[in-house]
């Protein structure tokens, strides 16, 4: 699904570079769910950015479905953002003055989607992360796990094969995050693509595979056995 292979990031600081990402080489199959961990500064949200087509590499190879994606023009990389890969943000993202349905079927209208599809497949993806009896609420009428459901179902809402998750939980107590990644669980087994950013170890547990990065390279190895893959951990 992802294959990044010699990676690197740079950004211009007065005369010199700073560089982020240096030779970064990663893949990532279809239906995995993959936790990325790494220090303030380690480069895992610069990585984030270029799995998400949101930022180019300076050099290297970023295959997506096994296509060339580093070089597409800003106009191509964006339709391709929009039709395969869904966003979770730790904030949410949601549009203060927007009932829920509203919210989650933007992102099919920006595509040209005719509104009564729209609205049919916002209701499915609601209805996927239990919120079928909300979708008429304002975020400042749900509760934060609620919002994050909502981010959810707008990512989800255009089938895309990816779902890329930047902190999900991190602005949600403990049970509620852990209801937010059971739902993501969910999706995982039934065939997503999950790449998520995070910096505690109990999230983390859930992924099948944990990356950790530092100083702009990939650290091999996972989490200790007793946190992997066992959501409890999180309780």
């Amino acid at each position: 699904m992802i294959q990044l292979k010699d990676i690197i990031k740079a950004y211009p600081l007065g005369k010199e570079q700073l560089v982020v990402l240096k030779g970064v080489s990663l893949t990532i199959n279809a239906g995995e769910f993959v936790a990325i961990m790494g220090p303030s500064g380690s480069g895992k949200s610069t990585l984030m950015n270029i799995i998400g087509l949101l930022d180019t590499p300076t050099k290297g190879s970023y295959l997506l479905e096994k296509k060339e994606v580093s070089n597409l023009s800003e106009n191509e990389q964006a339709d391709v953002r929009s039709k395969r890969i869904g966003f979770v943000f730790q904030q949410f993202n949601l549009l203060p003055r927007m009932d829920a349905l509203r919210q989650v079927m933007q992102p099919l209208l920006y595509q040209g989607v005719h509104r009564t599809q729209a609205e049919t497949k916002a209701r499915e993806s609601l209805h996927i992360v239990g919120l079928s009896e909300r979708i008429s609420h304002n975020p400042n009428e749900l509760s934060g796990g609620q919002q994050q459901r909502v981010a959810i179902a707008r990512a989800l809402v255009t089938d895309p094969a990816i779902i890329l998750a930047d902190e999900p939980t991190g602005a949600l107590d403990t049970q509620t995050g852990h209801e937010v990644m059971d739902i993501l669980t969910t999706l995982s087994k039934h065939g997503k693509t999950i790449v998520m950013v995070t910096h505690e170890p109990r999230v983390a547990a859930f992924a099948h595979r944990t990356i950790r990065i530092e100083d702009g390279l990939i650290q091999s190895g996972t989490l200790p056995d007793g946190l992997r893959n066992i959501p409890s951990a999180y309780k």
